[in-house]
């Protein structure tokens, strides 16, 4: 099986977008969670396959998109004071915070980092001794087990001058949060590919069960997204709720156990604040009271003073599932990749990235 052209076939795809055309009889409110399925979705033109009656709604999968501005300052603050490396993932560099950002504070002359991979923090400590070196981690359940077996490996090795500011955040408690927001009316969901992989798809019943909203957990291709989109039209028609497993060549119900089982010996939940949302209960990680001693908010002095948003953005709008990218004054003008405003158009999986990057092909370039 090609997992690339088989999952691209323009036959299949099209014969899918027959079915739910066919099928889908009324409106059908989909909220994707990742920004990956909005890239794609976007990318391969699926709102014009799938009728009149689908509509997207886009969730805030997205981590660099809700990564809060004061987050943002503390790793400038942290980068900015004498004898520290800041070391993160590429997109976090262009975020900007309140007066600045750490592409820029990095050009001005901070050792700020970006990492291909979190365990390049070890060689970067070990050939730096004199430094404290900070891991500004972020992602979801994806990247968490990378950050935790990073600490597993800092406190194997006695390392003393690695240090974690953790921003890890979880996928289950800001779905929640948005559906019990009156305002927001989502049908259905197509769950994450690559959190479901950690974390398995088991960890949706409770959302299907409790707010009667369908999930499928879908893979990143045109076909799987169809595939799921087809399944939540069924289901809606039969008025249930279930999880349908699509991604099952690499989703099982329990996801990876060892991998669960390294995030939760070095971390715990916490309230976390959320870009768009506020502060949500228990939606975050933080290290386990008896590695505290390598937290870099506890290390170090991370007070902060965080500006407002600028009101002319609605990213956190468009993360709560009110608004999308073209809704926004500044989309495509004051806002671009190039001078992003808002996060959503600076990260690589923002919605308004992937509008501005797709928006305005074909469909017959698309597929």
């Amino acid at each position: 099986m090609n997992l690339i052209s088989e999952f691209r076939d323009k036959n299949l795809i099209l014969a899918l977008s027959a079915l739910i055309k066919k099928e889908s009889v009324k409106p059908l409110n989909i909220m994707e969670i990742c920004g990956g399925h909005t890239h794609s979705i976007m990318k391969f033109g699926l709102p014009q396959l799938v009728g009149e009656h689908i509509n997207f709604i886009h969730g805030p999968g997205c981590p660099v998109c809700v990564m809060p501005k004061s987050r943002i300052d503390e790793a400038i603050k942290l980068a900015s004071q004498n004898g520290n490396i800041l070391c993160t993932l590429a997109d976090m560099l262009r975020v900007p915070g309140s007066n600045t950002s750490l592409q820029k504070l990095r050009a001005e002359g901070a050792d700020i980092r970006a990492l291909y991979s979190p365990l390049d923090c070890i060689k970067i400590a070990t050939q730096n001794p004199d430094k404290n070196v900070i891991f500004f981690a972020i992602g979801f359940e994806t990247t968490t087990p990378m950050s935790a077996n990073l600490v597993q490996k800092t406190v194997e090795l006695g390392l003393k001058n690695l240090f974690f500011h953790i921003n890890h955040i979880t996928v289950p408690a800001p779905v929640k949060a948005i559906l019990d927001d009156k305002d927001v009316k989502i049908d259905a969901f197509l769950g994450p590919s690559h959190v479901s992989v950690i974390t398995g798809y088991g960890i949706y019943e409770e959302i299907a069960k409790i707010y009667k909203k369908p999930i499928a957990v879908s893979g990143f291709e045109p076909l799987d997204i169809m595939d799921s989109i087809l399944n939540l039209v069924r289901q809606q028609n039969a008025l249930t709720h279930e999880i349908y497993n699509e991604y099952a060549r690499v989703v099982s119900k329990d996801g990876n156990l060892r991998a669960k089982e390294l995030i939760n010996a070095y971390f715990e939940p916490c309230d976390f604040e959320w870009r768009g949302l506020g502060v949500i209960k228990d939606s975050g990680m933080k290290l386990r009271d008896e590695f505290s001693y390598l937290d870099a908010r506890v290390k170090f002095d991370c007070s902060v003073e965080s500006k407002k948003e600028s009101k002319a953005c609605i990213c956190p709008e468009i993360l709560r599932g009110r608004a999308k990218p073209f809704d926004c004054k500044i989309f495509g003008k004051a806002c671009t990749p190039k001078t992003p405003v808002g996060s959503c158009m600076v990260s690589s999986e923002g919605a308004c990235a992937a509008y501005y990057k797709y928006g305005q092909m074909t469909i017959n370039e698309k597929i």
